[in-house]
C-alpha cells in the first residue's frame, strides 16, 4: 500500500479505502462506452447482465452507491402510500443512510433488534407485519436483512435463516399485499466466499439484492441492484429522478467487471489474514482489549474495549500516532520506519478494522507487530 512521508501506514478503517487494481485501471483506460441514458453504453450493459446472471436475477441497474440501491428498492417495493419496511435497528440502512427512506420515498422504516449474529427474531418479525386488518396502522411492503452484517463485525447469516425468513414471508399467507423481500448486500460475495456457496444460492428467495463494488471488490465506484425485469424497469425510472442517470458510465462499469473476474475469487484470503490479526490479539490475553474468535467470520474484525477508564475512539488515535519509544523497541516495517494503524472507532464499544485486497501479508504483519505493542502498554497500565 502506498505511505505518506518514510512512515508504514495500514489503513484498516473500511474496504472502502481499496484501490483499483492495475487492471481496473488499465481496463477502465481502454472501455468502449456510450450514453447510457440512451442505453447505449455495452461496458455497462455487460456489467448489469452479468451481476444478474451472478445472482440468478432477470436484471441488473449500475448506480453510484449502495446507499442509493437500498433506496431505489424501498421505493419500488414501497411504492403505495402509507407503506412501512422492517429493517434490522442495526441495519447500514437505517443507522447510516441520512432515513432516506423517510427523507426522499417517503416510508417509514419500522425496527427489529439485531442479534449478535446479524439476524432479527422471525417470529418478532411475525407479529411486526401489519396489513389491513387495523386501518390505524401502515402497511408493511418490505423486509430487509444486511448479508454480511457490518455493525455486526461482518457477520455471515445462515443460509437456514434465510430459507425459514422466505418460507414465512412466502408461503405464511400474510396478509393481502405482496411482501417484498431486499437483501442489502454490500458484501454479499464475503458471505458467499465464508460459506462455499454461490450468491445466486444466498439470494434464492429474495426479490432483489444491492451489492456493493467499492468496498472489498476494490472497484473505485458504484453497486448494481439485482432483481426482475419489471422490478429493474421501475428501479432504473427512478434512478433517473434521484439523479443517477449517467452517461459513458462504462468506463466505472469496466471497473466492476474485473472485480467480478479476478477480486472475488480472493476474498477468503482476506477472511483469513482478518483471522491470524484476531488470533495474535486472543494469544495476548489481554484483561483490556479481546476479541471473539468465535465470531470473526469475514474480513471485519471487531475489537472490544472491556477497560472502562479506555475508549475506542482513544485507542484508535494510539494507534495513529508513532512514539519515539516504539523505534527504539523494534514496532517498525523491514525499511526501519515506525507503523501508523488507521482503525474506526467513532462512539461504538468496539474498535473495527476491515480487510480488502491491498492489505498482503507484510501488511498484516505491521498491524499485528503495532496492535500487540499498544496492547502491551495498556495492560502493563491497566494489568
Amino acid at each position: 500500500m502506498a505511505s505518506n512521508n518514510s512512515n508504514n501506514i495500514v489503513d484498516l478503517r473500511s474496504d472502502t479505502v481499496s484501490q483499483p487494481t492495475p487492471e481496473m485501471r488499465a481496463r477502465m483506460a481502454s472501455a468502449v462506452v456510450g450514453d447510457d441514458v440512451y442505453g447505449e453504453d455495452p461496458t455497462l450493459a455487460e456489467l448489469e447482465a452479468k451481476t444478474a446472471a451472478i445472482f440468478g436475477k432477470e436484471a441488473g441497474l449500475f448506480v453510484p452507491s449502495g446507499t442509493m440501491g437500498n433506496l431505489l428498492a424501498v421505493m419500488v417495493h414501497c411504492s403505495r402510500r402509507g407503506s412501512e419496511a422492517i429493517v434490522g435497528d442495526l441495519s447500514h440502512i437505517f443507522l447510516y443512510e441520512q432515513g432516506g427512506s423517510a427523507h426522499l420515498a417517503g416510508v417509514q422504516l419500522a425496527q427489529l433488534r439485531n442479534l449478535p449474529d446479524g439476524t432479527f427474531s422471525l417470529e418478532e418479525l411475525r407479529h411486526k407485519i401489519r396489513q389491513y386488518e387495523d386501518c390505524h396502522e401502515p402497511v408493511t411492503s418490505l423486509v430487509v436483512v444486511e448479508n454480511t452484517h457490518n455493525m455486526c463485525g461482518g457477520k455471515v447469516l445462515p443460509l437456514s435463516y434465510l430459507d425459514e425468513l422466505v418460507s414465512l414471508v412466502r408461503d405464511s399467507g400474510l396478509g393481502v399485499v405482496r411482501i417484498g423481500l431486499h437483501m442489502d448486500g454490500a458484501r454479499v460475495f464475503n458471505a458467499a466466499a465464508a460459506l462455499g456457496v454461490s450468491v445466486e444460492r444466498i439470494a434464492r428467495g429474495f426479490d432483489s439484492v444491492s451489492v456493493c463494488l467499492s468496498k472489498s471488490l476494490s472497484a473505485p465506484v458504484g453497486s448494481v441492484l439485482v432483481g426482475s425485469k419489471k422490478f429493474i424497469a421501475e428501479a432504473h425510472r427512478l434512478r433517473k429522478a434521484l439523479g443517477g442517470g449517467m452517461r459513458q458510465a462504462g468506463i466505472l462499469a469496466a471497473a466492476g467487471l474485473v472485480a467480478l473476474d479476478e477480486v472475488v475469487p480472493l476474498l477468503a484470503a482476506d477472511h483469513e489474514r482478518t483471522k491470524r490479526i484476531a488470533n495474535s490479539i486472543d494469544q495476548l490475553h489481554s484483561p483490556n482489549v479481546v476479541v471473539d474468535l468465535a465470531t470473526v467470520q469475514s474480513n471485519i474484525l471487531l475489537i472490544q474495549i472491556k477497560q472502562p477508564k479506555l475508549t475506542a475512539g482513544q485507542f484508535a488515535e494510539r494507534l495513529a500516532v508513532i512514539e519515539p519509544e516504539e523505534l527504539l523497541a523494534g514496532v517498525t516495517g523491514s525499511n526501519g520506519a515506525g507503523i501508523v494503524l488507521k482503525a474506526s472507532a467513532r462512539n461504538w464499544e468496539f474498535m473495527r478494522l476491515v480487510l480488502y485486497h491491498q492489505v498482503d501479508d507484510e501488511q498484516v504483519e505491521l498491524a499485528i507487530k503495532k496492535l500487540s505493542y499498544v496492547i502491551k502498554q495498556y495492560d502493563a497500565r491497566w494489568p
